[in-house]
């Protein structure tokens, strides 16, 4: 987002933890546009809270028990911010909905604040579209599915499916997500890592009915134009790029399928066995990203996975050059925990994605890519759980890779994902509805007076 700031002349600052600016400085790093972006840190002091004193991101939380409290002591970042504002006076903040407390930080100093969610506008609709429902009326189970008020389309979702929206325990993670969305009325208005065309009757209700001023100004991906930019724009890969786009490049066109469950869950043991053997039953090619390290056991393989599928499939243990894989002509699907960035990076490069959400928006997610878009196949995943996701069997996994990969129906979702692709490029691009969205941002803030 900064560099689309920047590439339109405008001076971007963006706010990190000292620990994760090393991450953020490689990514503009090659940028032409770098003379525009600076990088300002600002330091939380976890220990203040009972949390680790090194403990600055999601990516350091070893015990995954301490989200919640990490999540809530990111408001020791609000005075720091304030000191920086008070010396810099921006023309505008755009900070994370996590942080609520920004849109009062920047009021104080008379500057208006943008939220970014960074999900969908069809999961920013339906969790508002979800407050109207009366939890206790609508449905007789935990299993029954319920259809989502006022929003286009029918969709129906389990309940299990809805811990964070008013369905669930009253918990402080609740409560910050209230703040947020009290927050955000308050706010000038909302920045989404999106295009008009994927979602535009969503587009439309959050502005026109729901009320919200929105401007969509992704696919944010497409800023990195080489493969360097491409590869180092997260964490250090843990395999060499070049490798894996030569591993790749032996293979025929929309031949491979490409498993991923994003940068934060960890699936337990048991569920990635299931993978393992729902994959080699498919007989289809694959890559597979895992959070487990070389020095890990191996119990979590069914024995001799690995020799059985030499050639036919790698496993990479850490981080993946993930849309350098996506937008490689051997890769025809994606399994996804539908997390946007992930969606979203699947969605430019044209690909069809298996759906295994896990919590939160992902659960929206799906419904986006598989009812509306309907380029997608479910994996059958309908229950909430941060930790382990919900529990799917091997022989579902080979049923949905296999439905992906194999007859008429995935020929048409592939089609349909390459046209999404086309259209996404196109909102790029100068004058798409992307561009065109940015300019009159920067214009009305340009236009307003501090």
């Amino acid at each position: 987002m900064a560099k689309l700031f920047a590439e339109k002349g405008v001076k971007a600052t963006i706010i990190s933890t000292p620990g994760s600016a090393p991450f953020i400085s490689k990514a503009i790093g090659k940028a032409k546009t770098d003379n525009q972006i600076q990088i300002q840190t600002i330091n939380i002091s976890s220990g203040e809270v009972g949390l680790p004193y090194d403990l600055e991101n999601t990516d350091s939380i070893t015990n995954p028990y301490l989200t919640e409290s990490f999540f809530l002591a990111t408001s020791l970042l609000q005075e720091p911010l304030e000191q920086l504002l008070h010396k810099q006076r921006p023309n505008c903040v755009v900070a994370d909905m996590f942080f609520p407390w920004a849109t009062d930080s920047a009021t104080k100093f008379g500057i208006p604040r943008l939220v970014f969610h960074g999900t969908s506008l069809f999961s920013l609709c339906a969790s508002t579209c979800m407050q109207y429902i009366d939890p206790n009326n609508d449905v007789s189970s935990d299993s029954e599915s319920l259809t989502i008020p006022n929003l286009p389309g029918e969709i129906k979702i389990a309940r299990t499916s809805l811990m964070s929206y008013g369905m669930g325990d009253q918990t402080g993670m609740i409560k910050l997500l209230r703040e947020a969305k009290e927050s955000e009325l308050r706010s000038h208005g909302v920045v989404v890592n999106t295009f008009y065309a994927l979602e535009k009757d969503y587009a439309d209700l959050y502005s026109k009915v729901l009320g919200r001023k929105a401007w969509h100004i992704g696919p944010l991906s497409l800023c990195n134009k080489d493969v360097e930019e491409k590869a180092h724009r997260g964490k250090e890969a843990s395999v060499n790029e070049y490798e894996c786009l030569k591993w790749l490049d032996t293979k025929k066109p929309n031949s491979v399928v490409y498993v991923c469950f994003g940068s934060t869950t960890q699936l337990p043991d048991s569920r990635l066995r299931e993978i393992a053997i729902g994959l080699e039953a498919s007989g289809q090619q694959f890559i597979w990203v895992v959070r487990k390290s070389k020095e890990d056991e191996l119990e979590w393989l069914p024995d001799g996975f690995e020799r059985r599928m030499q050639g036919k499939g790698i496993i990479i243990r850490g981080w993946a050059p993930q849309v350098l894989i996506l937008e490689h002509k051997a890769t025809a699907a994606f399994v996804t925990h539908c997390g946007w960035n992930s969606t979203l990076e699947s969605v430019t490069a044209g690909v069809p994605m298996v759906t295994w959400p896990i919590f939160a928006d992902q659960f929206f997610n799906e419904k986006l890519v598989t009812e509306v878009l309907k380029i997608g196949v479910p994996v059958g995943a309908k229950k909430w759980h941060k930790l382990e996701g919900d529990s799917v069997s091997w022989d579902a996994v080979e049923k949905a890779v296999k439905r992906i990969m194999t007859g008429e129906a995935a020929i048409v979702m592939r089609n349909s994902a390459k046209n999404l692709s086309k259209q996404a490029r196109l909102a790029m691009e100068e004058g798409g509805s992307s561009d065109s969205d940015l300019i009159a941002l920067i214009e009305e803030l340009s236009s307003m007076t501090f």
